[in-house]
């Protein structure tokens, strides 16, 4: 699963990067029409993924999760096969519309991973899988950018699609699911109302999710602007390159450090981790408003990945500990629709924002949402605390 992890992300951030150069090379558009419709192309992906992705739990947790990421990885490859094809901004729309169904595969090997680990060390084995995406989260977007620059938008689309495809193939022969807790007589019984509300009367676990929501909105907002950011400060030589070398060192700070916070969070708590994680993460986004060349912002975006890389170890480790076995693979769906809410509105609010007021204002906001997140979770942890947690399932 680390190996196809690393490949499904590579793959998928080999295209972030220029998104909005794509669809600025379309027509002769305005930097306020490409730097609006950049955050829409972003974010609707994860529209269509915020309503699903509690079915995809759901069914993960009754009819096994090996199934469901060979239909993800497939459907994923058809829909960047696609953009390799299109014709204008609004083709691009649509197909990353329908791409929200598929764009669960990273959340669906988290939870196939954390429901065949030991709760005792799901912050270290959460932080490890977390290296594979990161991985390629770092490699993915410079090889995008250099397939750019070097043989255009088209032929890495299409790399893209083939590499995902591969990884489909991968799965289906080379991975194996075990299944666990085999005399669960009441693994089917739940209701998704039932699941609903023990999340909804757990205090600290809701406020977990809802930090990782806002640490999505806050990263989502800033990251479809990059590529027009990096060309203020560094100019068009290369600019896909030095755009894909902005997203890819926040995914070398990830690597630098995943593991270790996840060991962190199984030693001290996750939620006490988190807590530091993103007030931390608040101070270091300011300073990226101030930039004057690549280099210093290439800096700061690697102290950056470096403090969030332990956010999402952390938040899955937790909800390993909080929630019964039986319906893990739901709550993590719904954890997943927390985040994939956070990519929504945050692109379209970096757009707006950004077509207004500026890039630079981004990053303060980004850096409010980090402080609210903190102080979320600092007051529901001081009046609630996991062994006090009551619900339906007696967990």
């Amino acid at each position: 699963m680390w190996i196809s992890s690393f490949l499904i992300s590579g793959s998928l951030t080999m295209v972030m990067p220029f998104l909005s150069l794509l669809i600025d090379s379309m027509g002769d558009y305005s930097t306020e029409f490409v730097l609006k419709w950049a955050g829409l192309v972003f974010g609707v992906t994860f529209v269509t993924a915020f309503i699903i992705s509690p079915v995809w739990g759901r069914l993960g947790d009754r009819h096994g999760r090996k199934k469901l990421l060979l239909f993800l990885s497939f459907g994923a490859s058809i829909c960047i096969l696609l953009m390799g094809i299109v014709t204008s901004v609004y083709h691009i729309f649509i197909i990353r519309f329908f791409m929200g169904f598929f764009a669960g595969f990273i959340p669906m090997a988290q939870a196939f991973i954390a429901t065949q680990t030991p709760k005792k060390i799901a912050g270290k084995v959460m932080g490890t899988l977390q290296t594979g995406s990161v991985s390629g989260g770092l490699f993915g977007p410079l090889i995008g950018g250099w397939l750019a620059d070097s043989f255009g938008f088209t032929y890495t689309f299409l790399l893209t699609g083939f590499i995902i495809l591969f990884t489909f193939l991968m799965i289906l022969a080379g991975v194996k699911e075990v299944e666990v807790n085999k005399n669960d007589s009441k693994k089917e019984d739940y209701s998704s109302k039932q699941v609903f509300h023990f999340i909804f009367t757990s205090p600290l676990l809701l406020a977990v999710m809802v930090v990782g929501m806002l640490v999505q909105i806050a990263n989502f907002s800033i990251q479809p602007l990059l590529a027009i950011y990096v060309g203020e400060l560094h100019g068009q030589q290369n600019l896909a390159f030095f755009s894909g070398a902005a997203f890819s060192v926040v995914g070398l700070g990830n690597l630098l450090l995943s593991r270790e916070w996840g060991k962190l969070g199984d030693r001290f708590g996750h939620d006490k981790i988190l807590l530091i994680l993103v007030l931390v993460g608040a101070v270091v986004y300011v300073p990226q408003a101030f930039v004057t060349s690549i280099w210093q912002l290439l800096v700061l975006r690697l102290f950056l990945g470096m403090v969030i890389g332990g956010v999402i170890p952390c938040i899955v480790a937790y909800i390993r500990q909080a929630a019964p076995f039986s319906i893990q693979g739901e709550v993590l769906g719904y954890n997943t629709s927390f985040r994939f809410f956070g990519n929504v509105v945050g692109p379209i609010m970096g757009g707006f924002i950004s077509g207004y007021i500026g890039i630079s204002s981004v990053f303060f906001v980004t850096s409010g949402l980090f402080i609210i997140g903190g102080f979320l979770l600092w007051m529901v942890r001081s009046k609630s605390n996991l062994p006090k947690m009551k619900n339906s399932f007696g967990n």
